[in-house]
C-alpha cells in the first residue's frame, strides 16, 4: 500500500507539468502564458465491510483521472481534455471506462468580441438554464457537453445573439460517445440600457434585460401502443423561454416562462402533455440586509435528445433548485432535496441581516443573521381517464400548490467573531421531508420529520495556525432515528492541514447499525498544487448539487486526491 502511495504521488507531479484540469479546456485558467491548464486524480481503495454494506468490485479499486490542456493566442484558443476511468469510482456512472480525449474545441473570438465561434465541445446556457443548459458537474458524474458549433453574435452594443447546433456527449468508452438526438438553438438577449442610452445606460435608474430562446430535438420516431391507440412518436420537439430582468438601485426583480410541444418520454411515461414552467424573483439589499423571495412552477418540463433515457442521461435542460443548498454532512447528506422533473410549486425567501458591530447584540465585531424558508408541493392536478388519459394523463388545475407536501426546509444561521483569535456559527434546521417523492432511503417511506442543531468554531492557536470544529446533531422519530457528527480539522498555512470526522447512528432502533464512520485525511497545498490522502469508513447517502442528486454507496479504504494547475 505504502509503494502505490508513493507512486501515485509522483506520477501526479510529474503529470501536473503535462496537462491540466479546469472547469473545462474552454473556460480561462491561471496560466499566464500562451500554454495553461489543470490536472486532477483520484484513487480509492475498497475493503469489504458487512456491517456499513461496503462492497469491493473485482479490481478493488478506483481511479478517475482528467487533464485539460488549453492553448490561447490573441482571439483563438484551442484545447482538449484526456480523462481515465479505470476503472471508475464506486457512485459514479460505471459505464464510463478506459481513456482517451473527452472534450475538444477550437475558438476564435474577434478582437471587437463581436463575433464569437466555437467548433467542437462547448457548454452553453440560455437564461435560467430551464429551456437549455449544457455543463458539467465532475461530483455528480455529469457531462452533458454539446459537441458542434456555436456562434456567438453582437452587431451592436446592446444585442447579443447565441446559435448551437450539435449532438450531447452521453457516454464514455476509451474516448467521448455522442447521443443520437440533434440539438438546436437560438437564444436572444437585449440590454435596453445600453442599446438605447448614450452613454451604455448610465443616465437610465433602472436596469432592463430582456430575452428570449427556442430550443429544438431531433430524435428518429417510432409508435407506442395501448389497449385502444397507436400514437406515432414527434421526431422534432420544441421548447421555448421569455425572460424579463430588472434592477434598480438595491431592488432587483425578474420572471421567466417556458414551454415546451408534447414530448412524450421515459420521464413522463410517454404521454403527450405540454410542458409548461413559471418562475420569478424578488430581491432587495441595502448595507446590512438582504431580502429574497423566489416562487417556481414546474409542470413536464423534462427535455432530453433521447427520449428513453433517465437519471443523468442526455439532459438538454436544468431545473432549478428552490431550495437552499447546505454544505453541512448531516443537513447536505441525510435529506437533501432534488427537483421533481415531473412537476412541483414551490416558494422560498431568505432574509440576511449584519447586527452593527459595537451594540449588544452585535458585539465588538458585529453579528450576521440569516434566515431562510423553503417549500415545494406536487402539482394540482386532476387524473384523465380513458383516451384522453392516454393521450395527456392528467390536467393541471392551477399555479398553486397541490395536495402532496415534498418538503419544507426552514433554518436560522448566527455567526459571530467574539475575537481576534475565535468565532462561531451556530445553525438550526427544522426539515419535513417526503421520501416518497425523493427516495434517499430504503428503510423508511413517508414523511421525515427533523430538527438539526451545527455548532462551527474556528479558534486561531498560533500564527498561521488554526483549528476549526463541527459539532452536528440530527434528532428525528423516523427513518434511522438520530445521528451525531463531530469533525476537527487543523491547518498549519499555508501548506499542510489534517482532519478526522466521526458520524454515528447512535439511535438506530436496530443496534447493529449504529456504526462509527470514521474518515481521516492528510494533506499539502503547494502553490496550486494539493494533495490529499484519506481512510475511512463512508456511509451511504445521497449527494446533492443544486437540486440534483446521486447515490453513493458505502465503501471503506484508502483515497488519494491530487490536483495541480499551471
Amino acid at each position: 500500500m505504502r509503494k502505490t502511495l508513493f507512486l501515485l504521488f509522483f506520477l501526479g507531479l510529474g503529470l501536473n507539468n503535462v496537462i491540466a484540469q479546469g472547469d473545462g479546456p474552454e473556460s480561462t485558467t491561471e496560466g499566464t502564458g500562451p500554454v495553461s491548464g489543470n490536472f486532477q486524480v483520484l484513487w480509492q481503495s475498497y475493503s469489504e465491510d458487512e456491517r456499513i454494506g461496503a462492497i469491493v468490485p473485482p479490481e478493488k479499486t478506483g481511479y478517475n483521472a482528467y487533464g485539460n490542456l488549453r492553448y490561447n493566442q490573441g482571439g483563438f484558443s484551442a484545447g482538449f481534455r484526456y480523462e481515465s476511468y479505470l476503472n471508475a469510482v464506486l457512485g459514479f456512472p460505471g459505464r464510463f471506462k478506459g481513456s482517451g480525449i473527452g472534450y475538444r474545441f477550437a475558438r476564435y473570438a474577434s478582437p471587437s468580441q463581436n463575433v464569437d465561434v466555437t467548433i467542437g465541445n462547448f457548454y452553453e446556457q440560455f437564461g435560467s438554464g430551464i429551456v437549455l443548459r449544457s455543463y458539467e458537474e465532475r461530483a455528480l458524474g455529469i457531462d452533458n457537453a454539446m459537441d458542434g458549433v456555436r456562434i456567438i453574435l453582437r452587431p451592436i452594443e446592446g444585442i447579443q445573439i447565441k446559435t448551437i447546433y450539435g449532438k450531447q456527449r452521453f457516454d464514455f468508452d476509451d474516448g467521448l460517445i455522442n447521443g443520437d438526438g440533434i440539438v438546436r438553438g437560438i437564444d436572444g438577449d437585449l440590454d435596453l440600457n445600453a442599446l438605447f442610452s448614450k452613454k451604455g445606460g448610465q443616465n437610465w435608474k433602472t436596469k432592463v434585460n430582456l430575452g428570449a430562446n427556442f430550443v429544438s430535438k431531433f430524435q428518429a420516431g417510432g409508435t407506442i401502443a395501448s389497449d385502444t391507440l397507436i400514437l406515432t412518436l414527434p421526431e422534432n420537439v420544441g421548447a421555448w423561454s421569455y425572460r424579463l430582468d430588472l434592477m434598480r438601485k438595491g431592488w432587483s426583480a425578474g420572471a421567466e416562462y417556458a414551454a415546451k410541444i408534447n414530448d412524450p418520454s421515459a420521464d413522463n411515461g410517454y404521454t403527450y402533455r405540454r410542458g409548461e414552467a413559471l418562475m420569478a424573483h424578488l430581491g432587495f439589499t441595502k448595507r446590512g440586509l438582504g431580502i429574497s423571495v423566489h416562487a417556481k412552477t414546474v409542470d413536464n418540463m423534462s427535455f432530453r435528445s433521447d427520449r428513453d433515457v433517465l437519471l443523468f442521461d442526455s439532459p438538454i435542460n436544468y431545473i432549478p433548485a428552490i431550495t437552499q443548498q447546505h454544505t453541512y454532512n448531516l443537513a447536505a447528506t441525510l435529506y437533501p432535496y432534488a427537483t421533481v422533473i415531473s412537476g412541483e410549486s414551490s416558494l422560498s425567501a431568505e432574509v440576511f441581516y449584519n447586527i452593527k458591530k459595537g451594540t449588544l447584540l452585535g458585539g465588538k465585531y458585529g453579528t450576521n443573521v440569516s434566515v431562510n424558508f423553503a417549500a415545494a408541493n406536487g402539482l394540482d392536478t386532476t387524473n384523465l381517464s380513458g383516451v384522453q388519459g392516454v393521450i395527456d394523463g392528467y390536467e393541471r388545475q392551477s399555479w398553486r400548490f397541490g395536495p402532496t407536501k415534498f418538503v419544507r426546509d426552514f433554518n436560522v444561521q448566527i455567526s459571530r467573531k467574539v475575537s481576534k483569535t475565535f468565532k462561531w456559527k451556530y445553525t438550526f434546521y427544522n426539515l419535513e421531508f417526503n421520501t416518497l417523492t425523493t427516495p434517499v432511503t430504503t428503510t423508511f417511506k413517508g414523511m421525515v420529520y427533523a430538527d438539526i442543531h451545527v455548532l462551527e468554531t474556528q479558534w486561531k492557536t498560533a500564527k498561521r495556525e488554526s483549528l476549526r470544529t463541527e459539532f452536528q446533531l440530527l434528532l428525528t422519530d423516523q427513518d434511522k432515528r438520530d445521528w451525531g457528527t463531530i469533525l476537527a480539522e487543523y491547518t498549519w498555512s499555508p501548506h499542510w492541514f489534517a482532519s478526522v470526522l466521526d458520524q454515528y447512528n447512535f439511535s438506530n432502533p436496530n443496534e447493529a447499525d449504529r456504526v462509527h464512520y470514521v474518515y481521516a485525511a492528510v494533506g499539502r497545498i503547494e502553490g496550486p498544487h494539493r494533495l490529499s490522502i484519506g481512510y475511512g469508513k463512508r456511509r451511504e447517502g445521497i449527494f446533492c448539487i443544486g437540486g440534483v442528486c446521486r447515490a453513493v454507496p458505502a465503501s471503506n479504504g484508502f483515497e488519494v486526491n491530487f490536483s495541480s494547475s499551471f
